[in-house]
């Protein structure tokens, strides 16, 4: 692909729909936000995890699908950029850890036929931080469903998640990956280290133009 498609990434409440929004109204791109709240059974899910994960799972699965298609058919027709405040390969950072083995593997093979020929971002940013932080973001944000994740199931996603991205950089070596950490930077706050992530991201656009070229 050759228009601009770039995903940020990381554990819940670590700022990835701040970015993204920043992202869009910098560079004029075209927001992608993921689905949550019409999750009906994300209450339902923190309340009982084992019960509640394969139907939660599939419900994101089968909208982040929808989604994609639609924005495949946006770049097709229009050439706009994309950020998207996620990528869809959390799917299986979630499922693996919610999910029993067998319930996985039905999971796995739904998730490759429907992903095979979705459009793919061209660069993904990281965002990582401190379990306390992002406890404190999550408290923050106040959505009554998260009051009952625990700090145990953040702390082992955070993890999940770093595995995660460093076998997508040995994987796919041609998509930069930008990571940044959320415990030494503040750019919901800090214009200036908004200024500074702004810039490194324009930089790496630079760097695949010139690559495209």
């Amino acid at each position: 692909m050759t228009v601009p498609f770039i995903t940020v990434e990381g554990p819940i409440g670590v700022g990835k729909t701040s970015l993204s929004k920043a992202i869009s109204s910098a560079f004029e791109y075209h927001l992608l936000k993921e689905i949550v709240d019409e999750n009906p059974f994300l209450g339902k899910f923190y309340e009982d995890i084992d019960e509640w994960s394969f139907q939660t799972e599939m419900f994101f699965l089968c909208n982040r699908y929808k989604q994609l298609s639609d924005i495949q058919k946006h770049i097709i027709e229009t050439g706009s950029p994309v950020v998207a405040d996620y990528h869809v390969f959390k799917n299986l950072i979630f499922a693996k850890r919610t999910l029993k083995p067998s319930e996985y593997e039905k999971y796995e093979a739904i998730y490759n036929i429907l992903t095979a020929d979705m459009p793919r971002p061209n660069m993904v940013i990281y965002l990582h931080a401190s379990l306390d932080t992002l406890m404190n973001r999550i408290a923050m944000r106040g959505r009554e469903f998260e009051k009952m994740i625990t700090r145990d199931y953040i702390e082992q996603l955070a993890a999940d998640y770093h595995e995660f991205i460093q076998h997508f950089e040995l994987m796919h070596p041609d998509i930069p990956v930008i990571q940044l950490n959320g415990d030494k930077i503040d750019f919901v706050k800090n214009p200036k280290d908004l200024e500074q992530v702004l810039k490194l991201v324009e930089e790496k656009l630079q760097q695949r133009s010139s690559h495209i070229e």
